[in-house]
């Protein structure tokens, strides 16, 4: 479909996808007016609210490359090899990500980011207006309601097709939800969320090691730790809502400091700034959201958290979104008209964000519950001889999701066959040296077939 000047597209939504979508839809001459509920960051600073850091991977360096960014974020981007574990009371332990250094994954800073893509998006001609909330569409006469909060005005237009890329919270959802059966179902972790932050060190470095994601694994809840290019950690407590130990067994700062000083006792010191963090910074909910439907024939499409949210622990939220609008962008492009780009974007990419829910949900688990367990440890091992002796035919999970474009439904599949073959392998068996490499062998050969990947 090429764009005509008779047809606009209205997006809603100036977040990371957002302004990701209108670059790179800007940029095949398309007309886009971007409306976006907040402040311009750039004018009135960065107004995130509760976020969790970014982690960047393929899927999304790939995105940002399409839309010429790259260079500009990896410039404020620090490098994390792998996971440092903090086993309660033990040494500290690297678990790398990746073979080496050219399998890695990036922490970024999301304000930084979105004002970065909101300037790209300008430049390729996308029109942004802030402070406009979605408050009520007409789809039969195609007209969408915008409410500025701050001026108490409201303002009434025409649109051709919206898409909605509004977040978790979207607007657009809500206006779909009388005129499509959406199926949708949300699923609260039972889990809540804190941020604190570890500074520079008094020298001005790094307190800790920087090129690595920290986790201190206690069972059902964690503390993790994402550095940042002012020398500084954004600290996040993971713990459950309700039980023991939970947020509701933390009522007041003595608590905290008190669950702190027995379960993170070598975090704690980090922290100078413990009280007012604490204080200060408001507990956050995680859950799932899926939707069996996402687009209104030709007239409104989701993307991103409007149309799949999901828990953070694989980090791929922002990857996945960047993902869905490269897809949608081509979907578009080679599409006959709207209806058909939604319809084929839907069926490209629901099964695929499906998937990466799913995996990001089994993650919190592995990262709270197995990193420091002696079978987990195991089969990691194994992991990496398999992966050595059988190149481009076993590829561990975490590699495929972060440092490949395969699908994310294809690594789900692949990797259940691949776990049980490493539990098949390590079963009664406590070292490596110990494996019968042969019997894996051949487990490997006979289960799987090589992968096609887009690398």
């Amino acid at each position: 479909m090429q764009p005509t000047p008779q047809q606009k597209i209205t997006l809603v939504g100036a977040g990371l996808a957002g302004a990701l979508l209108a670059i790179l839809l800007a940029r095949r001459g398309w007309q886009v007016d971007v409306f976006e509920k907040r402040p311009d960051p750039r004018r009135r600073g960065y107004e995130g609210g509760r976020s969790i850091n970014l982690a960047l991977a393929e899927r999304g360096l790939h995105a940002l490359r399409l839309a010429g960014l790259q260079d500009a974020v990896m410039a404020q981007a620090v490098m994390m090899r792998g996971r440092m574990v903090h086993p309660l009371g033990g040494e500290t332990m690297l678990q790398r990500y990746g073979r080496d250094d050219s399998e890695v994954i990036w922490s970024v800073h999301r304000g930084r980011l979105n004002i970065a893509m909101l300037d790209a998006a300008e430049a390729a001609g996308a029109r942004i207006h802030f402070n406009q909330r979605l408050d009520g569409v007409d789809f039969a006469a195609r007209r969408v309601r915008f409410v500025d909060d701050h001026e108490r005005s409201a303002r009434e237009l025409p649109f051709d097709v919206l898409l909605g890329a509004d977040g978790a919270g979207s607007g657009l959802r809500e206006a779909l939800r009388p005129h499509l059966a959406l199926g949708e179902s949300f699923e609260p972790l039972g889990h809540g969320y804190k941020e604190l932050e570890i500074p520079p060190a008094p020298d001005g470095g790094f307190r800790i090691e920087p090129h690595a994601l920290h986790i201190w694994p206690r069972g059902g809840y964690m503390c993790i730790a994402l550095p940042n290019t002012e020398k500084t950690f954004t600290v996040t407590l993971f713990l459950p809502s309700q039980g023991d130990p939970s947020f509701a067994t933390l009522p007041d700062l003595a608590a905290a400091r008190d669950f702190f000083a027995r379960d993170f006792a070598d975090a704690l010191p980090l922290l100078p700034e413990f009280d007012a963090d604490w204080t200060n910074n408001p507990i956050g909910g995680l859950g799932t959201l899926r939707l069996q439907r996402w687009h209104l024939d030709g007239r409104a499409v989701l993307l991103g958290d409007a149309a799949h949210a999901m828990v953070p622990f694989h980090g791929q939220g922002m990857n996945c979104a960047f993902e869905d609008c490269v897809a949608l962008d081509e979907c578009i492009a080679s599409a006959a008209d709207f209806e058909a780009a939604f319809a084929a974007f839907e069926a490209l990419r629901r099964p695929n964000a499906e998937a990466i829910q799913a995996m990001a949900l089994e993650n919190y688990v592995e990262m709270r519950d197995r990193v420091d367990d002696a079978d987990f440890l195991l089969q990691r091992a194994l992991e990496r001889v398999l992966a050595e002796r059988h190149p481009g035919r076993f590829v561990p999970r975490y590699s495929m999701v972060s440092f490949t474009r395969t699908p994310y439904a294809t690594a789900f599949e692949r990797g259940k066959v691949q776990r049980a073959i490493l539990v098949a392998a390590t079963r009664g068996v406590a070292r490596i040296e110990d494996v019968d490499l042969s019997a894996a062998d051949a487990l490997v050969r006979e289960r799987l077939e090589p992968l096609e990947s887009q690398a």
